[in-house]
């Protein structure tokens, strides 16, 4: 008789495993954090809690019901379940889960819960009490977003150890390093754009490696350190990332840097960081970290920056465009669908520089300013900036210019904030063309992201001809910015999928369409997750 319990549990495992994995992408994608986790799990309390799992409460009538029919019952739920939940979480994600060794020691703490439970149940096994085990079971899949947090606190001493073991390895073998120097990046939007121009610039003359793709956290910096340093580097280019006050300090404690960047100050993850004075504090321990012989690139033509009591006494270096009392300024920028041209003016030199790049925009232009101003400093001549700034490869969904079946894709997907989407529409409203927006809205911004979305409505007026929002609950602010304002409402659309705005651009193209993608949102803030 048990072996008609055994083979109804096949599909509840398969629905198990599928549910797991969205679960443990959901809690990667909030870095591990309990209290990012916690608000994500309220702000998403309904997709997350009143679902269909709920049909575990069913099995109480298992009692009323002999034991083989409530084995196939089971059996049969839990396969619909199983495609069901398939066929709604079945689409590319733009940030899908990274099997790391912390993951895969999670999903192995994870399925020891659950095979504990299982075993118990193996051990009292009575026919009679079907309904009880099918119960535990349902409620125990029911709970994964809560019982990955359990699993979290099993495995914080491995992961102490872990992170331990680790972090002395790559500070030894930084200290083996002698002639290497650290660049540190950071800023509340543009890191890894600045970090991918600067280390292009750098190669020119040097042997520079930068962290890959986004590794900008204590983990992505040792694995970066550990695996892929070698003697032969003249400099680290470490990307600095943070949602909390200390953690750039904690950054700069593991790699020392020399050289501080710092892009520009926003207001991304005013959530956690629960304020702008927090967030500027924290973006400048960066340079507050720097040794006295160091050497800071600050942006003049932020006032966060500006403004700001620096704690300590390092070599400045300041860039602007606005602001011409600067090291470096740029002026006469100009944009086309090939890229961006620009004169650069070196304080204390009276000539005047013509620079070329591929990467679009005023966003651009600040980072590549700080690519010259540090590579300037570091020994790099003016003719081989130039050449170096002309060879700069745009960084993929930040500002990227493509051409897809003759319509011009503004790809700046990756991540949205208040200053940045501004950014990317003057870089739209220069286009020559019909303009298109394609938008889901900005999150993360704490009690001030329907007010931000609301303004960032408002500045579409005048920059694009037509809007495309994608999911109706989060874009609500921006509809309201766009009326507001006068915009011509026939000329918004509001779609439930960013994939139904691909066809829709096909019916509003012309012959020279351009496309702004403006923060594809992950799966973490899809209104059908």
């Amino acid at each position: 008789m048990i072996w008609y319990f055994v083979v109804s549990l096949i599909p509840y495992l398969m629905y198990f495993n599928i549910k797991s994995k969205r679960v443990m992408h959901m809690y990667q994608q909030n870095r591990y954090h309990y209290d990012s986790y916690s608000n994500w799990l309220k702000n998403n309390f309904f997709s997350t809690f009143l679902t269909y799992d709920l049909v575990f409460l069913f099995f109480t009538l298992f009692m009323f019901i002999n034991y083989k029919l409530s084995t196939i019952i089971f059996f049969v739920i839990y396969l619909i379940l199983y495609f069901g939940y398939k066929l709604s979480f079945n689409k590319e994600s733009k940030k899908p889960l990274v099997h790391t060794s912390r993951v895969k020691r999670m999903f192995f703490t994870l399925y020891l819960l659950l095979f504990v439970l299982m075993f118990v149940i193996f051990l009292v096994f009575d026919s009679y009490f079907i309904n009880i085990y099918y119960l535990l079971l349902g409620f125990f899949v029911y709970l994964l977003y809560i019982i990955i947090m359990l699993v979290n606190l099993i495995n914080k001493p491995i992961e102490k150890f872990v992170f331990l073991y680790y972090r002395n390895k790559a500070v030894n073998k930084l200290n083996n390093m002698k002639n290497m120097k650290v660049i540190g990046i950071t800023g509340s939007y543009g890191k890894t754009s600045s970090k991918n121009i600067i280390n292009d610039i750098l190669n020119v003359k040097f042997n520079s490696f930068p962290t890959p793709k986004n590794y900008n956290t204590p983990n992505g910096l040792m694995l970066t350190i550990n695996n892929y340093l070698d003697k032969f580097n003249d400099y680290f280019i470490a990307e600095m990332g943070a949602c909390r006050v200390g953690e750039i300090k904690e950054l700069c404690d593991l790699v020392h840097p020399t050289y501080g960047v710092l892009t520009k100050i926003g207001t991304a993850h005013l959530e956690t960081f629960l304020s702008q004075d927090n967030i500027q504090k924290t973006k400048f321990e960066l340079i507050e970290s720097l040794p006295s012989d160091g050497v800071a690139v600050l942006n003049g033509d932020d006032e966060l920056q500006l403004n700001y009591n620096l704690k300590n006494n390092v070599k400045i270096l300041w860039i602007g465009i606005d602001n011409k009392n600067v090291d470096v300024y740029a002026e006469d920028i100009h944009l086309t669908n090939k890229g961006t041209t620009f004169t650069c003016i070196f304080k204390g030199d009276n000539n005047k520089y013509k620079f070329e790049t591929k990467l679009l925009g005023k966003a651009n232009v600040y980072n590549i300013l700080s690519g010259i101003a540090l590579g300037k400093e570091l020994g790099i001549s003016i003719d081989q900036l130039i050449y170096a700034v002309k060879k700069v490869e745009p960084v993929e969904h930040r500002l990227e210019l493509k051409s897809v079946n003759g319509i011009y894709i503004i790809d700046d997907a990756y991540n949205s904030n208040p200053v940045g989407s501004k950014m990317a529409l003057d870089v739209l409203s220069m286009m020559d063309g019909k303009r298109i927006i394609v938008t889901p809205g900005m999150v993360e911004l704490g009690s001030e992201q329907n007010r931000l979305n609301e303004e960032f409505g408002q500045y579409m007026v005048g920059k694009t001809d037509e809007v495309i929002l994608v999911g109706k609950k989060t874009t609500q602010y921006i509809y309201d910015g766009l009326k507001q304002s006068g915009f011509d409402m026939k000329n918004v659309y509001v779609i439930n999928d960013v994939k139904e705005a691909f066809s829709l651009i096909k019916k509003l193209r012309e012959n020279n369409t351009y496309v702004l993608l403006e923060n594809d949102l992950p799966d973490l803030f899809s209104e059908r997750s």
